[in-house]
């Protein structure tokens, strides 16, 4: 990555975009991985302009093309990148823009950032007009296994694979919901794309946390009894784990990845959920026998990748199935 500095939610950004595209990680893992002392906003921030790449990285490179003389290097087209989608998808204000992205890059490549970011911004969202935005910001293995799977609804699919998706929440028993939600019929609150979660009214309270909708079904299809205990096997980042916690189950919950194992220590304690236990796999193979347990319904298929609410951040860290 480049010694420049940048603000720390642009440095944080390409860092996650050099993890994901090129190094294939997966974004969670990525997010996961960056400094402990970047401040919860910078990070949020960053995440969004990652995924604002990551679901649009094929029409922002259609832009930026006829600007490029040759392929430049890895942590400059990430950064160019950057630059194109807060131009043109996220409304940050020109020169802002422009002279981030060009603190991103190392000196030599600083002349060719700020020219082809300067064309774009002069051409401004038209720029993506005329595009075949389905086809381009979809990678073509992916397209080719929809297609296969779905036909002609294929495109249907990429087009939902593109938006940002809005924030769910799952409040937790005898809390409010923040303001500016929407009640869903299955009781989770849903806020505008967008929506800074460490902002809102009752976060450091533990009163919510962030659950997909569809990401509930499994824990209410278990319909727990209070005081079953629960084995909830990949745990992270803990939503299942409150939930099952909530409606009265004693839960264990077993992530094998340490810095996931800690976010999801870091989520049950901000929760202050009671009537569970975090355990790295080992442990828990040791100290609780299955047979105590009742097991958590299986996640739906992609359940983890939320579908296509997430499918635009997922694809570009996959390489292609053989």
């Amino acid at each position: 990555m480049s010694s420049h500095l940048g603000s720390p939610t642009r440095r944080a950004a390409l860092a996650v975009l050099e993890a994901v595209i090129t190094r294939h990680r997966p974004l969670e893992e990525a997010l996961d991985a960056l400094p402990k002392g970047i401040a919860p906003r910078d990070k949020a921030a960053a995440h969004r302009i990652a995924a604002a790449v990551l679901r649009r990285a094929g029409s922002l490179d259609a832009v930026l093309e006829p600007f490029l003389r040759r392929e430049p290097p890895s942590e400059v087209r990430n950064a160019l990148r950057m630059g194109a989608a807060e131009l043109l998808l996220l409304g940050t204000p020109a020169h802002a823009a422009v002279a981030s992205s060009v603190t991103l890059v190392p000196k030599p490549f600083a002349g060719l950032a700020n020219a082809v970011l300067r064309r774009v911004a002069e051409a401004g969202p038209a720029a993506l007009e005329g595009l075949d935005a389905e086809r381009l910001d979809t990678p073509p293995w992916l397209w080719s296994v929809w297609h296969a799977a779905y036909g002609p609804a294929v495109r249907q699919i990429a087009a939902a694979h593109r938006l940002e998706a809005p924030l769910d929440l799952s409040i937790a028993p005898g809390a409010t919901p923040p303001e500016g939600g929407t009640e869903l019929p299955n009781g989770s609150w849903r806020y505008p794309a967008g929506t800074h979660v460490t902002g809102l009214a009752g976060f450091a309270e533990g009163a919510f946390w962030v659950q997909d909708a569809a990401a509930t079904l499994p824990a209410r299809i278990l319909a727990l009894r209070p005081g079953e205990k629960v084995l909830d096997l990949c745990a992270a980042p803990g939503g299942k784990t409150a939930q099952l916690v909530a409606a009265g189950g004693q839960v264990t919950a077993v992530e094998r990845e340490p810095k996931r194992a800690a976010r999801l220590r870091e989520n049950l304690a901000r929760l202050r959920c009671r009537g569970h236990r975090a355990a790295r796999h080992r442990t828990a193979r040791r100290r609780h026998p299955r047979r105590w347990h009742r097991p958590r319904p299986p996640r739906p298929p992609c359940a983890a990748a939320r579908g296509s609410r997430a499918a635009g951040r997922r694809a570009w860290a996959r390489v292609p199935p053989r």
